[in-house]
């Protein structure tokens, strides 16, 4: 793409200047910005055409001196094809630097993702959660074990990232390291963000992803059933740690916390609501979404049974959470004690609530997204599409309706 730039000669008066020749500079200005550099020549403020750029005269000295300014600005104008044809970004700077013979020194993928990476371990806590620099990290990983594979390169100047590198990426998070597909696309996104900052900083004028095409795919997600539910929380544990797990996660289907909101869950936290009742008031960690949830008396009851627990007595807490490797642990052992043939981690819990608790009891989808903490109502709607159960309850009083016709 052609970008228009201006050329300007023109005297500078130097510091301390009495009087004699001046120097001569060269200004080039592309977009309002400006380079500039002394053109190495002199000349009398008498004779100087500011103008035309030139000296005026005709003796062969001025002739000579128009002529070497000519060349000059030929130089610029070569500088100024060159970059065109090679695509790169056009600056003022990188003109002046192409036309002195300066080498633009190279923007590296993998130091730009690096310092990326740093600036939000700064601020985590803050604005982002732990969570997420873990999964920057990963995706940096990623990035680096491939340019080994495919490129043998320790690191790669960002102008070579193109389409094709792209879908070279892709290949080998499928391939190499065995990703699913909405694996992939999520370490494809991370590495977008890095993209947009070096298109941001004009370090690149082309957006490799601009005819890139990849979608997250819908999945399925794994909730509780009434039935189910029931039976994990009434089921007799044999020890008390089982008891305990088993008690926090049935909490969490009665209240929808994700684990890292159950974990730092505070009694001041619970508060009286607008109808009078007790009700969880917390921002969600994630995202720091306010979320306001009634309580049940299944939950009431689970609360009221740790309210006397060290852990919880000593910590503020409302229950006493274990990490989260041990707590998915201890979750595979319960289901198999409860006989539930399905992948239970923790985050089920969260499904089993937006399902199982509330949406098939008829509780609005805009409530149970409020509740949740979702920004987007879209979110929630993915729990709506796999009620099966919902949609045959709903056709059956509609099966009665048209009976007697």
């Amino acid at each position: 793409m052609k970008t228009k730039f201006s050329l300007l000669f023109y005297i500078r008066k130097p510091k301390n200047y009495i009087s004699g020749p001046m120097p001569v500079w060269v200004r080039i200005t592309v977009s309002g910005k400006r380079a500039e550099t002394p053109s190495g020549r002199e000349c009398d403020p008498t004779r100087w055409n500011a103008s035309a750029g030139r000296a005026n005269g005709t003796k062969e000295e001025v002739r000579a001196f128009n002529a070497y300014l000519d060349d000059l600005q030929g130089k610029v104008y070569e500088a100024h094809r060159q970059l065109t044809e090679a695509g790169a970004l056009i600056t003022a700077e990188t003109i002046r630097n192409k036309f002195m013979g300066k080498a633009e020194k190279p923007r590296l993928l993998l130091e730009i993702f690096t310092e990326h990476n740093k600036k939000m371990a700064a601020l985590v806590g803050e604005e982002y959660a732990k969570g997420t620099l873990c999964r920057y990290e990963t995706s940096l990983k990623h990035t680096r074990e491939f340019l080994r594979w495919k490129y043998n390169l320790l690191d790669i100047d960002i102008k070579q990232i193109d389409h094709a590198f792209l879908t070279e990426y892709e290949f080998y998070l499928r391939s190499e390291r065995k990703c699913a597909n909405n694996s992939a696309v999520k370490y494809l996104k991370n590495f977008g963000k890095i993209i947009r900052i070096c298109l941001a900083n004009r370090w690149l004028i082309y957006n490799p992803f601009l005819n890139y095409k990849n979608k997250i795919k819908t999945v399925d997600r794994v909730f509780l059933t009434t039935e189910e539910l029931q039976k994990l929380a009434t089921k007799t544990m044999v020890t008390e740690r089982l008891e305990q797990v088993r008690d926090i996660f049935v909490f969490c289907c009665f209240t929808g916390l994700a684990y890292a909101d159950v974990k730092k869950l505070r009694r001041h936290e619970i508060v009286t609501g607008v109808d009078g009742e007790k009700w969880l008031s917390v921002n969600r960690l994630k995202t720091d979404v306010p979320s306001r949830i009634p309580l049940l008396p299944t939950a009431l009851m689970l609360i009221e049974r740790y309210a006397g627990h060290p852990h919880c007595e000593n910590g503020g807490k409302v229950l006493p959470v274990l990490s989260n490797q041990k707590m998915n642990s201890y979750l595979k052992e319960i289901a198999d004690v409860c006989g539930i043939p399905k992948p239970i981690t923790f985050h089920i819990a969260r499904h089993t609530f937006a399902t199982t608790v509330t949406l098939l009891n008829g509780v609005p989808i805009e409530s149970v997204s409020k509740m949740l903490g979702h920004t987007n109502i879209q979110t929630t709607q993915h729990y709506a599409k796999i009620l099966d159960i919902k949609v045959g309850a709903d056709m059956a009083l509609l099966r009665k309706k048209y009976a007697v016709i």
